[in-house]
Formats: C-alpha cells, structure tokens, sequence
C-alpha cells in the first residue's frame, strides 16, 4: 500500500517479499558502516516484522522506498519510535542503498516523512538521532529544516557498546 509519494518516490509499506530486496543494503558493510553491525537475513526479517507491527500498532512505521522513474526498491525511510536518552519519541529514519547515495534520495523520502508525520499523523514534533560521526545523515536533518538539540551518549544494548548520537528535531507549526 502507497502511504506517501514525493516528486521521484513513492514510500510503501514494508511486506516479507521485501526481505530479499532490504537484504542487500542492510548486509552491506559501507551501508551500515555508522551502526555496530550488518544485518543478517534473520535480522532483516524480524526488522521488516517490527515494521509491520508498528503499522498497526502505532499508525506509521518504516516505509519501502521506491524509485517511480524505474519502480526499483532503493531502501527505507519512515517514522519509528525511538528511544531517544529515555524519552520514546517518533523518529525519522533512512537506509538508501548505497548505489543511489549523493543524488537528495534520503532528504527527498525524510522531507515526505516530515509532512506526513505533521500533517497526517498531526505529530507535535519529529526527530532524527544518529551516531555522531554519520555526517550524511546529520546533512539529511538539516536539509529537511531539523535543528540539532544535543548530544549523549546512547547505551546500543543488542551490542553491549555506547555511542554519542547527535539528535535533531522540529516542530510541527
């Protein structure tokens, strides 16, 4: 199901056929190179499955992200809730293959996400929080309007590691 076009992509719900086309982005190591570990294809499943249990739970969830020019699945980006220093709060986020980097997919998919979350969902305020060094991803918050709010450091518990993460935020006027 289409939950939100842009002018190059249209975002759909995740479903277990796109565990074979996530797969290849979130097992690739310079993809994940700004989180503790790649994704197996286990992982990738029980992370579509956390997809589609929070669409019916929550309303929202991480979105396929698709090319319309070629209709080719390029990767995720959606509104999850987020742990973010102890408040659960909603949050953007993005994997866009790497074959698609540096052309304002992710901004592109993230700004749909923000006027979805403000306007349909009528959120009071979205987020993006990431590993401080994923200067890529903190470029995204900006373009899309985000203002950096501050840094801690976010306890990873799957991994047992501790990493600062940046949080960016904005609010819904």
């Amino acid at each position: 199901m289409i939950i939100l076009e842009t002018d190059r992509l249209e975002l759909r719900t995740l479903n277990y056929n796109d565990v074979t086309l996530l797969y290849p982005i979130l097992s690739d190591e310079k993809t994940m190179a700004f989180y503790p570990s790649t994704y197996n294809i286990e992982k990738v499943t029980r992370w579509i499955n956390k997809s589609i249990n929070s669409y019916r739970t929550n309303g929202f969830g991480l979105w396929a992200v698709i090319l319309k020019e070629t209709n080719t699945f390029i990767g995720q980006c959606g509104i999850s809730l987020q742990d973010i220093n102890g408040n659960i709060v909603p949050e953007i986020g993005y994997q866009i293959d790497k074959h698609y980097w540096n052309k304002g997919y992710a901004a592109e998919a993230a700004f749909g996400c923000l006027k979805y979350g403000f306007q349909t969902l009528k959120l009071d305020e979205l987020f993006i929080h990431t590993y401080i060094k994923n200067k890529p991803s903190q470029r995204v918050a900006e373009k899309i309007g985000m203002s950096k709010n501050f840094v801690y450091e976010k306890q990873l518990k799957t991994f047992d590691v501790i990493w600062e993460h940046v949080v960016y935020s904005i609010k819904n006027n």
